[in-house]
């Protein structure tokens, strides 16, 4: 019997974890990439001998990056080598830059960070623990791993009951005050809404859960950094005998009849039997679907109205010394006034005195950096292209660099960071939409607002299309490398389900 031809468009973390997926099925995958290397936004720079992941950098939920190498037979371990950090980061207050905290998943430590704020916050924190994994494990059984293909996979009696468990509608930020009640704790568990692009003051307080899963599970490094999950997916999927053509532009999804037939690459069909879709959905509907009957709802007008998550103002330093004094490869530095500082952000404002993140990778993986010297990668959450009321000109990106580094050097251990620096580069929200395709150039897709979620967020399988599925951060389940992998795995499932009638469970 012929082997059906999928054609997986981008090879972002989604794109490679769906190849796998399909090629380990038993189809011919052949993975389209407009970029020279794999990974999307888990990309790589390189420059004057240091190496630095181009977009995320924290791995949680260690066990959904090991799923795709186990799903094949292999062993994780040979392909993305990880170890648990702890502490697992350091964060600082940018009215007391002298003063640091320690986040650990160990519950010796952790407690002793909790009791030294107040017993009262610390059994408050155990409280909100508990809660939110009721609510966890519900949102994982019964909303995370199902896809919502018709209406009546949510609106109906068990799905709303399970819903009702998960009590949404109040914020992340108000959801923690009520356990909670030092500011600074407060900041130092909700600020991770921020991983998948949403405010914790306007996020669902169900993302709360993203802290939780820190706390109880931890946060790991991949040796070679988050560049090497990206090439070991492309490694495995080849050995698979999948094939990958880089440098290609994928120009129109081709739809006759109501079916995608395959994809135009310069100016030529090249026909598939299935075609997967990991482009941003919103560019992809825009641009790729040129059929109005297929794009149904999502009109260029609808995608336009959508609510789109923050983006990221990114320099990566090439610097010339260790940086021993500085404990941790994560370290989070937040204004006071976080909920202004938020505000600002998706109010399209040039910020004043803007919350940041600093990693240094080549402190667990010295070959990240000439030897002797460690790269640092500096993210700040800045406004999408639709929303910001500036322009990201040279005076833009000189304005947030002097900025941060004149913040940073009140740090101890990062007291002349301005002299260090040898080498830099940056990504800018236009770079991350022209680079990436990421509509807006917000990073993280489609902002998950209880109306772009779950049934309400673009789904797999094509509404108005047969043979055409969707996967990445702009469909469900959203945002984040772990719940990314989790939307490759429910996109193949679906086409499994219509090709062959296999019907998976959502645990």
């Amino acid at each position: 019997m012929k082997q059906k031809k999928v054609i997986v468009v981008g090879a972002g973390v989604a794109g490679l974890a769906s190849a796998i997926r399909l090629q380990h099925a038993g189809y011919q995958v052949e993975l389209l990439e407009k970029e020279g290397m794999p990974g999307g936004k888990m990309h790589r720079i390189e420059k004057d001998g240091y190496k630095f992941d181009l977009g995320p950098t924290i791995v949680m939920m260690p066990e959904l990056y090991r799923e795709v190498f186990s799903l094949a037979g292999r062993n994780p371990d040979d392909y993305i080598p990880m170890e648990k950090l702890d502490p697992m980061y350091s964060v600082y207050f940018g009215d007391d830059l002298g003063t640091k905290y320690e986040m650990s998943n160990d519950l010796v430590h952790l407690m002793n960070t909790l009791e030294a704020f107040s017993d009262e916050d610390a059994a408050g924190f155990l409280a909100y623990l508990q809660e939110i994994y009721r609510r966890f494990t519900v949102a994982k059984n019964h909303f995370i791993q199902q896809p919502f293909r018709n209406a009546s996979d949510f609106y109906n009696l068990s799905t709303i009951r399970q819903g009702l468990k998960l009590k949404t509608l109040d914020s992340a930020e108000s959801f923690i005050s009520k356990y909670i009640k030092n500011e600074r704790l407060k900041q130092m568990i909700s600020f991770q809404t921020l991983y998948i692009g949403i405010s914790p003051f306007d996020g669902p307080s169900l993302y709360t859960m993203i802290p939780m899963i820190e706390f109880l599970y931890g946060v790991w490094f991949i040796k070679g950094g988050m560049y090497k999950m990206a090439t070991s997916m492309e490694r495995l999927f080849l050995e698979l005998g999948g094939e990958v053509r880089y440098n290609t532009t994928v120009e129109e999804i081709v739809i006759e009849d109501g079916k995608a037939k395959g994809v135009r690459v310069n100016g030529d069909l090249e026909k598939s039997d299935f075609v997967m879709c990991n482009a941003d959905f919103p560019f992809a509907m825009k641009h790729l679907i040129k059929e109005d009957t297929a794009k149904g709802k999502y009109t260029d007008k609808r995608i336009d109205e959508m609510k789109y998550s923050c983006s990221c103002f990114v320099m990566y330093l090439g610097m010339d010394k260790k940086y021993d004094g500085v404990e941790n490869v994560h370290n989070f530095v937040f204004n006071d006034a976080l909920e202004d500082n938020m505000e600002g952000i998706f109010q399209g404002e040039l910020l004043e005195d803007p919350s940041y993140y600093v990693y240094i990778g080549s402190k667990k993986d010295p070959s990240l950096a000439p030897e002797g010297k460690d790269g640092l990668y500096i993210l700040v959450p800045v406004s999408d292209l639709s929303t910001a009321s500036y322009e990201w000109d040279e005076e833009t990106i000189q304005y947030y660099r002097n900025n941060i580094l004149n913040s940073l050097e009140k740090i101890e251990g990062f007291e002349n960071v301005k002299e260090d620096i040898v080498s830099e580069t940056y990504m800018t929200p236009v770079d991350f939409k022209e680079k990436f395709n990421a509509y807006n150039g917000a990073c993280f897709g489609l902002r998950p607002t209880l109306t772009q979620s779950n049934h309400l967020r673009p789904q797999s399988k094509a509404t108005n299309c047969e043979n055409l599925y969707f996967t990445g951060s702009s469909t469900h389940p959203g945002a984040g490398v772990p719940i990314v992998l989790l939307s490759a795995k429910i996109a193949v499932q679906e086409l499994l389900h219509d090709d062959k009638g296999i019907l998976f469970g959502g645990s």
